[in-house]
């Protein structure tokens, strides 16, 4: 990472300027060299290279943006990495349009790592999140990190995975680093900060806008060795990840579902289309390859075989009040209880605060 907050400052101020997007900003770069050089050129120079769009890097002063993001990468575990970084991921230097800058809270060595990107349905069915989280758990075991988008339903469920295992995991976003999209996971969120990392290429304060989600999975495909796509509609934005690690020539796996569910017909048509139909995580390691682990503590399994609240609950839907009843726990007791018993995949969350177990 730039140790110059002058030359960092410049990165900033080439990326943060409305108008000169990544495009533009890589025909600058590869004209003049570091963006220093490219505003040190001035706007005749420029001009040659970018049209007269290239004004708006002289006439557009973007400095309390860049003293915002300044402070903000002087916080611990919040960093701005550049292309010119050594720390940049070599990954994303192989695709096509690789972000000049990511802003990244948690660990950016992680960026660097062996990774499997899972994504899916944000409206996944309890059976998909559940075959996510066991996935997830899985292959961060054996040490792939697990790259998502931190929406509802599949790429939380990612996440939890990777996280219970012990193992690690980023989530890719399309807001900026300092916001949390959706608001449901911020808890999530906060573990993955912590614990993995969280990375944008939006400015600091970018909210939710829809047009810059598709544009973010370009970066999850890009940082994995391929892609698990788990359940989608057919034209789910899960699908377009797929086709831009086809593109830059990720592998593309798949996990088949009922012919009834609307939410696997996505994976069949990527499974149509080629990509490789997945059934347990060793399908997924056989292509990769397999490889051991690095060493560390391995997270041990809580043991819910026999927990009380499971026969408590019974195999249907129940709400919380319901359960606390007929358990006699309280809400304060009985919620943590219930999230180890999601993250050990032995029920879901369904809409309504009711549960329901899977197995």
């Amino acid at each position: 990472m730039i140790n110059n907050l002058e030359g960092l400052a410049a990165w900033l101020r080439l990326t943060l300027i409305p108008g000169i997007g990544g495009e533009t900003q890589r025909k600058l770069l590869a004209a003049f060299g570091l963006p220093e050089a490219i505003f040190a050129a001035g706007r005749l120079a420029t001009r040659a290279v970018a049209g007269d769009r290239a004004d708006l890097l002289f006439d557009v002063d973007p400095s309390d943006a860049i003293e915002l993001s300044l402070a903000w990468a002087g916080q611990p575990g919040q960093h701005i990495i550049t292309l010119a970084d050594d720390d940049y991921p070599k990954a994303l230097l192989e695709i096509a349009d690789p972000p000049s800058l990511l802003y990244v809270r948690g660990n950016p060595a992680l960026l660097r790592q062996r990774s499997l990107a899972m994504v899916g349905s944000r409206n996944a069915t309890p059976q998909g999140v559940q075959t996510a989280e066991s996935f997830a758990r899985s292959l961060a075991g054996k040490g792939l990190c697990i790259v998502s988008g931190l929406a509802l339903g599949i790429d939380a469920a990612a996440h939890r995975g990777a996280l219970a295992a012990g193992g690690e995991t980023i989530a890719v976003i399309g807001t900026g680093a300092d916001r949390i999209y959706p608001a449901r996971n911020k808890e999530l969120a906060l573990a993955i900060a912590e614990r993995g990392a969280i990375v944008s290429e939006f400015p600091l304060g970018t909210p939710s806008i829809a047009s810059n989600f598709p544009r973010r999975n370009r970066i999850i495909s890009g940082l994995a060795r391929g892609v698990l796509v788990v359940e989608a509609a057919p034209e789910s934005g899960s699908l377009i990840t797929a086709r831009l690690a086809a593109e830059q020539g990720r592998e593309v796996f798949a996990i088949p579902g009922s012919i009834h569910s609307p939410v696997a017909r996505g994976c069949h048509k990527l499974i149509k289309q080629g990509a490789k139909l997945v059934e347990t995580a060793a399908d997924i390691l056989e292509e990769l390859g397999n490889f051991t682990a690095p060493p560390g503590p391995e997270a041990t399994p809580p043991e819910t075989e026999n927990h009380p609240i499971l026969a408590a609950l019974g195999h249907d839907p129940c709400g919380l009040d319901d359960l606390a009843e007929r358990t006699g726990l309280g809400a304060d007791k009985l919620l943590p209880e219930l999230l180890t018993l999601e993250l050990a995949g032995r029920i879901a969350t369904l809409p309504g605060n009711r549960y329901q177990q899977l197995n």
